[in-house]
């Protein structure tokens, strides 16, 4: 008995534009299945149907046999259909709904009536397993931390069939690493684990299946090793050779707490050249985020200094004003935190000096026939291009990037980080990056810095950038 058996499947949302068209698909119990595509495809929507979100919570139209567990699903009800199948979606912000990590871990548990001495084991285990601190507040964790957190949440409540669409996405390698263990193990324990998954050389290695989705349905694949070489080779770097030396941003022992409770950097130094990039590296938690916002001034440091050149201070008492934000773009980690006109058209004409511009940047980053559409929905992947596409036609002097590429599939990502280069080179911006992903890190870098410890641990080119993903 197949744990997943989709047979002649058809759906889609508006009636008219079919997502998937007779498709099947299998994914067993004791195997970790690998569900990979372009962004867009529909991923995601198989997933929904899988767990029951469609027809239950999205609406559209659905025909075929979908079978869980040997079992038809087709009209059943979704607390059953959660009885079986656990759900990690792709935004975890969209997942966390407590304030305190044991609370959300706690929360599906109780949904399914756990007694409260099962509940309070599966928090110490889950937490031990992903390296979760239960008392944190889920507000001060970083993206990566929250992805291990809406994993703990979905694995402490013991479906034997689990579902994580891009778990991956922010986390760094050693946690990678660690959480594709964890999911291998439960597959050896009689799981069904489904990963829907970019970063292929991340995932591959842990995998019994490989299915591709595409032209509206899911086709197996069985040369995984022409498959990964197709999907993961390092992006060249398109850009000559950076020669500047005048820092455009210099940190001096700069510090940062929260509210004098929780301590996440201790003594950070550091120069940001002017026109070049730089490359923010280090585990999750490490602070990266916090020194790209120190820099954005969204935050204000509580020791040290932040110089911008030439010759302006960072005031400490104040933030960023409306022309500083003309000046320096930031693109957020969660797309959802800056999109927020009606349309994409809209989106990208905010700040653009044309709606021309608008349209020209929209179509150089792919999204031009998403012009009408509602940003919010929008796969992952696309929201992310949109929010870089907005803050691009914006032209700033200063670009600063938190995790760019999460959500791209392989051909988006190239073409992300070759226009990333492109209108730096034609503006002459200076750009920060923060990213996990090793194929694309030293096509973004003249600069790297790896924060470790509160500090900066080591400092360097795209050497340090070799060194760190291959360590």
């Amino acid at each position: 008995m197949s744990a997943i058996e989709l047979k002649n499947v058809n759906f889609s949302y508006d009636g008219k534009t079919k997502i998937l068209e007779n498709t099947d698909f299998i994914a067993e119990y004791g195997e970790v299945t690998l569900l990979s595509g372009h962004s867009g495809e529909g991923k995601s929507t198989l997933m929904y149907i899988v767990s029951g979100i469609i027809p239950n919570v999205n609406y559209g139209e659905l025909s075929g046999e979908v079978r869980v567990g040997g079992e038809s699903i087709m009209g059943g009800k979704m607390a059953e259909i959660c009885r079986r199948v656990g759900v990690v979606l792709q935004n975890a912000d969209e997942q966390i709904v407590q304030k305190i990590v044991e609370d959300e871990i706690a929360f599906g548990c109780e949904n399914l009536a756990f007694p409260p001495e099962k509940i309070q084991k599966q928090i110490d285990i889950v937490c031990d397993l992903m390296k979760l601190d239960k008392k944190r507040k889920c507000r001060t964790l970083s993206g990566g931390q929250k992805q291990r957190l809406i994993t703990a949440s979905t694995l402490a409540m013991g479906q034997k069939i689990i579902i994580l669409d891009e778990p991956l996405a922010n986390l760094d390698k050693d946690g990678a690493a660690m959480l594709m263990g964890t999911l291998r193990s439960l597959a050896k324990a009689g799981y069904c684990v489904i990963v829907i998954e970019h970063r292929l050389d991340m995932v591959l290695p842990f995998v019994d299946a490989v299915w591709h989705i595409g032209g509206r349905t899911v086709k197996r694949v069985e040369n995984r090793r022409e498959y990964l070489a197709s999907q993961t080779a390092k992006i060249k770097d398109g850009c000559p050779a950076f020669t500047g030396k005048a820092p455009l941003f210099k940190l001096e022992n700069v510090a940062f707490s929260v509210k004098k409770e929780r301590e996440i950097l201790k003594n950070v130094s550091l120069e940001i050249p002017k026109g070049g990039r730089t490359v923010l590296l280090g585990e999750n938690g490490c602070g990266k985020t916090t020194v790209m916002r120190l820099i954005a001034r969204l935050y204000k440091p509580t020791g040290g200094s932040i110089t911008q050149y030439v010759g302006e201070k960072f005031r400490q008492k104040s933030k960023g004003s409306r022309a500083w934000y003309q000046k320096v773009g930031v693109v957020y980690q969660n797309p959802d935190y800056q999109l927020f006109m009606p349309t994409v058209r809209q989106e990208i004409s905010f700040g653009a000096k044309s709606g021309e511009y608008a349209a020209e940047i929209a179509e150089l980053f792919g999204v031009k026939h998403l012009w009408e559409r509602h940003p919010q929905s929008l796969s992952e992947g696309q929201k992310r291009r949109v929010s870089i596409a907005a803050v691009a036609a914006c032209e700033p002097e200063v670009l600063l990037l938190d995790e760019p590429t999460v959500g791209q599939d392989y051909d988006g990502l190239c073409r992300m980080v070759e226009i990333l280069n492109k209108l730096h080179m034609q503006s002459g911006n200076t750009m920060i990056t923060i990213t996990h992903d090793v194929r694309c890190a030293e096509a973004l870098c003249d600069r790297a810095y790896l924060i470790a410890g509160g500090a900066v641990a080591e400092s360097g080119g795209k050497e340090l950038v070799r060194k760190y993903f291959a360590d």
